[in-house]
């Protein structure tokens, strides 16, 4: 990942984070090209198809501004079962043996390709959230239809 690529993701990190800091969970998206758009999205969590609709109108945006980088980052609860990481969306709820509160993230830079990684956090017990560094993942990722940002790659690149 280059500079300006973490740059951004730094960003959208810290956007994120502000936000559930104060009990909002949107889907972010920031997307450079000709210019720089920040979109977000509070239904994105509801169900796929809210999901979907949000990547497909991030990939339209990008067209329009010929992006040559995006990020976007969702905060989603992992559950790691038998070697899989599941995921589903953040809730009011206590978490269940297993359970990681975390922040989903995929970028894109033109030259450099498609990272992965997330930002662990934890709770403290009067719900204030405690964010770990973002890490990436430096082993290959099968992402599913489900995971963040598939729609807005497959979008953008069909035949990729």
């Amino acid at each position: 990942m280059n500079d300006e690529t973490a740059a951004l993701l730094f960003e959208v990190v810290e956007r994120l984070q502000r936000s559930i800091a104060a009990r909002h969970c949107p889907a972010v998206a920031a997307l450079e090209g000709e210019r720089r758009l920040v979109l977000s999205d509070y239904d994105y969590l509801r169900d796929p198809r809210s999901a979907v609709s949000f990547e497909t109108r991030a990939a339209a945006r990008a067209r329009e501004i010929r992006a040559t980088r995006w990020v976007l980052a969702v905060p989603l609860v992992w559950v790691t079962a038998s070697g899989t990481v599941y995921s589903r969306a953040v809730s009011n709820h206590p978490l269940r043996e297993g359970e990681q509160e975390t922040i989903t993230w995929m970028s894109f830079h033109e030259g450099d390709g498609v990272d992965y990684g997330r930002v662990p956090y934890a709770r403290r017990p009067g719900g204030e959230p405690v964010f770990d560094t973002p890490e990436m993942f430096a082993v290959g990722v099968l992402p599913a239809r489900a995971m963040p940002g598939h729609t807005l790659l497959h979008t953008l690149f069909p035949n990729g």
